[in-house]
């Protein structure tokens, strides 16, 4: 009897035990002397950055290689805080945030979020600006001809914005596009 009541307390304490490690999600807690991180669909020249949560860059590295990038990471020498690891492609930001407490990591999965990059391109005297977002912030458009502020415009749109830009054919010299949104800032430069 004392060998049945054994088994059954035996078996109550491991289907207790499975339980609480099931709620556990021990595959976001990691050792921060070895950290894994997988991005899909890199491409040669993508650009991988961590930075801290001031916005400041830690460390950035050009993709050398199409495909699944896999990177192992040390972060034990880094001082408690967030951090994210950046994959900048060719019309997205793939964003994962991560936390370092106490040399282990924690990846936080709800704050992970793709900021689709806005797409700047220049037909003869046309500039023309298109974004996909799904937050919402504003977008911030200065055009610069010979250095000099020309145009500039504070664009809202809730989920796609196409903004065409026509330029006067007789100018000829070298123009500037400065678009910001998300606290980032992207350029692209031409001659007319």
């Amino acid at each position: 009897m004392k060998t049945i009541q054994r088994r059954i307390l035996v078996a109550i304490f491991m289907l207790t035990t499975f339980i609480n490690f099931a709620n556990t999600d021990l595959k976001n807690v990691l050792d921060a002397n070895k950290v894994t991180v997988v991005f899909n669909s890199a491409k040669k020249g993508h650009q991988l950055s961590i930075r801290n949560d001031r916005g400041a860059v830690l460390h950035s590295e050009n993709v050398k290689q199409q495909g699944k990038l896999v990177k192992t990471f040390d972060f034990s020498k880094l001082e408690n805080g967030n951090y994210t690891l950046e994959l900048e492609k060719d019309f997205e930001i793939v964003i994962k945030t991560i936390k370092v407490e106490n040399n282990t990591v924690i990846f936080n999965e709800d704050i992970n979020k793709i900021i689709f990059k806005p797409f700047i391109r220049n037909e003869k005297n046309k500039v023309m600006i298109t974004r996909i977002t799904f937050d919402k912030m504003p977008l911030k458009v200065d055009l610069y001809y010979n250095e000099e502020i020309i145009y500039s415009e504070t664009a809202n749109s809730d989920t796609i914005l196409n903004k065409v830009y026509r330029l006067d054919k007789e100018l000829k010299g070298n123009y500037k596009v400065i678009v910001r949104n998300n606290g980032r800032s992207y350029i692209n430069e031409f001659k007319l």
